[in-house]
């Protein structure tokens, strides 16, 4: 039986998704996968977190007890599996064109005791968002836990992707006169393994303080259209015999370095004001 829980038919809403990430800025589908498939995703993921804290600059810190870890695709098993689930390729095509590529392969894990992030975006606003009003970039999200109130969810202020940063920190951060806006339209996500979620990197967001005993680990799949640069941050690499092993359409889409062995990554996506917590 396949992991990936296809949806009958094979077709999705393209008015639903363009509106939704035009919208709010965050989509969902419910039951993407089985839990057995997110199952070993949480032991590559725990495997990987433990290997990375063992080097120096292996996971960024990302606020307290907060880390992210970039990684190379082959050692997550299901990493053929996500990137041609028919949602995220249908979601990828509809909002970045048919020539959209993957460049980013990591996760968050925000253990025990994590604080609640400032809000911010991922990266400065490009032109082409700015000035014309097009969306460039997608981050999918797979938690590897159902989510609860008291385990730090993720938090996103809907609509905001549009907001001008412009006169802010980074372009990234906006002042603390701004949070009545984000607080005012905060939603809070609580997924259950298996859910998936695409969302613009754009929209205002944070993670909140994890008040339990369990940590909570969300894969991240960074995608770009073709005029974006986001893989300048990254470093994807597959080995060769990887790389054959994937289907045509899964290798036209992922845009990586291809080595004869894996090489450590060098964590490049540092972002300095996510290192304190929020006042």
């Amino acid at each position: 039986m396949s992991a990936v829980l296809k949806p009958q038919p094979y077709q999705f809403d393209i008015a639903d998704i363009m509106g939704g990430l035009y919208g709010d800025g965050i989509i969902g589908l419910k039951g993407a996968f089985d839990r057995a498939w997110v199952a070993r995703l949480r032991e590559d993921i725990d495997m990987l977190f433990q290997e990375a804290l063992r080097r120096p600059g292996g996971a960024l810190n990302r606020g307290p007890n907060r880390f992210y870890v970039e990684v190379h695709p082959e050692r997550i098993r299901g990493f053929s599996d996500l990137i041609t689930h028919p949602w995220v390729v249908t979601v990828c095509e509809a909002v970045l064109g048919p020539n959209y590529k993957v460049v980013e392969a990591g996760f968050d894990v925000p253990l025990p005791g994590a604080e609640n992030q400032p809000w911010h975006r991922d990266f400065k606003t490009p032109a082409e968002t700015r000035v014309g009003r097009r969306l460039t970039s997608l981050a999918f999200n797979i938690t590897t836990v159902d989510v609860t109130e008291n385990m730090g969810p993720f938090e996103i202020a809907p609509g905001t992707q549009w907001d001008d940063l412009s006169a802010c920190e980074n372009e990234m951060f906006p002042p603390k006169s701004f949070y009545h806006r984000y607080e005012a339209r905060a939603q809070r996500k609580m997924p259950r393994m298996g859910d998936i979620s695409a969302r613009s990197a754009l929209t205002i967001h944070r993670g909140t303080a994890n008040r339990s005993s369990i940590s909570r680990p969300v894969f991240v799949l960074g995608v770009d259209s073709p005029e974006a640069n986001n893989a300048a941050h990254h470093d994807l690499q597959v080995t060769r015999a990887y790389h054959a092993s994937l289907t045509p359409h899964a290798r036209e889409h992922l845009t990586c370095r291809i080595v004869e062995s894996l090489e450590l990554i060098e964590q490049a996506h540092t972002i300095e004001a996510l290192k304190k917590a929020a006042d």
